[in-house]
Formats: C-alpha cells, structure tokens, sequence
C-alpha cells in the first residue's frame, strides 16, 4: 500500500455548496439531485459547517417519503444553522490518508470538509477513502 498519500488525491473538488439562506427543503433535494449525502455550509468560501442527507431525514423520522409537502414542510420549521454541524473538523489537502481514516474511526464522522487558507477546497467521504482502499487490491 501507498504511504503519506495526500487527501487531495480522493477528495472531491467540485462542490456543491450552501449558505445559511438555504432552506432545508431545498437543500434535502439538492442530496437527490446530485446524488450525494453531505454538503458543506459556507460563508463566502469559508467553511462554517456541514449538513447532512442523515441530519435532514432524521427531522422528517415518521413520515412517508413520498409525502413530500408534509416532509418538507416539517424541514421548513427548521434552519439550516439549528440542524448543520456548526464548525467542523477540517483537514487541508496535502492530510495524509491515514490521518483521515484516523479521523473518521476516532470521531465517527462520515466526511471531513478539505482547506486551504481557509477557504473550502474539497470534501472527503468515508465513501471515498473505501473506494481508495479497495482500488489498492
């Protein structure tokens, strides 16, 4: 196996982003559209957080997913900023993979928004160190 592989080498680099204006419903159909599962919040380009496609449906636990104007109105009750995880853990792009997956074992995240001069870089998701790893095989 590859050693001090950097982050930036599976991360990804085009990002879907949202600000705290965006309401829950919106950003729940955003995870559909661009089929992904976390989506950092910024402020201009610095990181402020990140919401998940779990953090939203837990809100909606109960209801029909193919009630969609009871789900949403129920993710319109809340703000991004009250459901988003508030300043998370960063890691810059030359964070070697190892440190990453020590991250993620350690604090049971599944993604990990990527810096540089703190503005948002990338994303890294358990999904992609997995990937990562069986392509070592």
């Amino acid at each position: 196996m590859k050693q001090r592989v950097p982050v930036s080498q599976i991360m990804a680099k085009a990002l879907i982003v949202v600000n705290l204006t965006k309401k829950l419903s919106e950003v729940n159909q955003m995870f559909s559209d661009y089929g992904i599962r976390h989506i950092p919040v910024v402020d201009g380009s610095k990181i402020i957080g990140v919401i998940s496609k779990n953090d939203v449906q837990k809100l909606g636990f109960g209801t029909s997913e193919n009630n969609i104007e009871a789900l949403n109105a129920i993710y319109d009750t809340y703000e991004l900023k009250d459901v988003m995880v508030k300043n998370p853990i960063t890691v810059t792009s030359d964070t070697n993979i190892k440190d990453v997956a020590e991250i993620f074992y350690n604090q049971s995240f599944h993604s990990l928004p990527v810096t540089e001069n703190d503005e948002i870089a990338g994303i890294v998701t358990t999904t992609d160190l997995v990937k990562y790893l069986l392509d070592q095989y």
